[in-house]
């Protein structure tokens, strides 16, 4: 089998660095409950001194589970799966080659184990999900763009959505803006995407692709087999 990564196309958009608060929800354990989630530097193992300066104040409420204005609509973190608290469906994901033309209204990570990969990420519809070894996590900032970024669509989400997350510390979630615009989920700080060469659940085609794509563990660093 062979697939061509087009790593070598990217183009390297700014990705506007914002502040990444979350908030502790106050009811631990309730149904919907979690943690807001604004848009912006998602490393959030590490939070640059530098950050605080460009961000807006710190103390807005949590967003509401609608949709919030363009430009300021925060993210809903939620422990458990979508199922678990719920809903059915895929919240408007594609799978495959499938292009995503509008972002889902909720996503799901989830945590799972493989022979070939040791413990990985998968989303709702069990497509393996991806890191990018020319990306950076601090700050978070995607560089692939353009063809690279149809061989390798950027997990994203609506504004004011909900991230259902199982078997991850819910700390290393965060999201970024790039630069159309789009919020793309970061785990660990590093952007993830799922590869347009994995065609059915479970397939882990885009591992190794040109030496820099490789299938994202639950801290964001590099899956390996244990």
């Amino acid at each position: 089998m062979t697939l061509e990564s087009n790593s070598s196309t990217a183009r390297r958009p700014y990705v506007r660095a914002l502040v990444a608060t979350v908030l502790l929800c106050g009811l631990a354990g309730a149904s919907g409950c979690g943690k807001t989630l604004t848009i912006g530097d998602a490393a959030p193992a590490a939070s640059s001194p530098a950050a605080p300066a460009a961000s807006p104040p710190a103390a807005s409420p949590p967003a509401a589970d609608a949709a919030a204005p363009a430009g300021n609509g925060a993210l809903q973190l939620v422990n458990g799966s979508a199922a678990d608290n719920g809903l059915n469906g895929n919240g408007g994901s594609v799978v495959g080659a499938a292009v995503q033309e509008q972002p889902p209204i909720w996503v799901q990570l989830s945590a799972v184990n493989s022979p070939a990969l040791g413990s990985h990420l998968i989303n709702v519809n069990q497509a393996t999900l991806y890191r990018f070894d020319k990306d950076t996590a601090d700050p978070s900032q995607s560089n692939c763009d353009g063809d690279c970024a149809v061989t390798w669509p950027p997990v994203t989400i609506k504004e004011g959505g909900k991230v259902y997350v199982a078997g991850i510390e819910p700390a290393q979630i965060g999201a970024i803006r790039r630069n159309d615009g789009a919020v793309q989920l970061t785990v660990g700080g590093w952007p993830v995407y799922r590869f347009s060469g994995d065609e059915k659940p479970g397939d882990e085609n885009g591992q190794g692709v040109g030496g820099t794509w490789f299938a994202v563990a639950p801290d964001g660093a590099k899956s390996a087999p244990q």
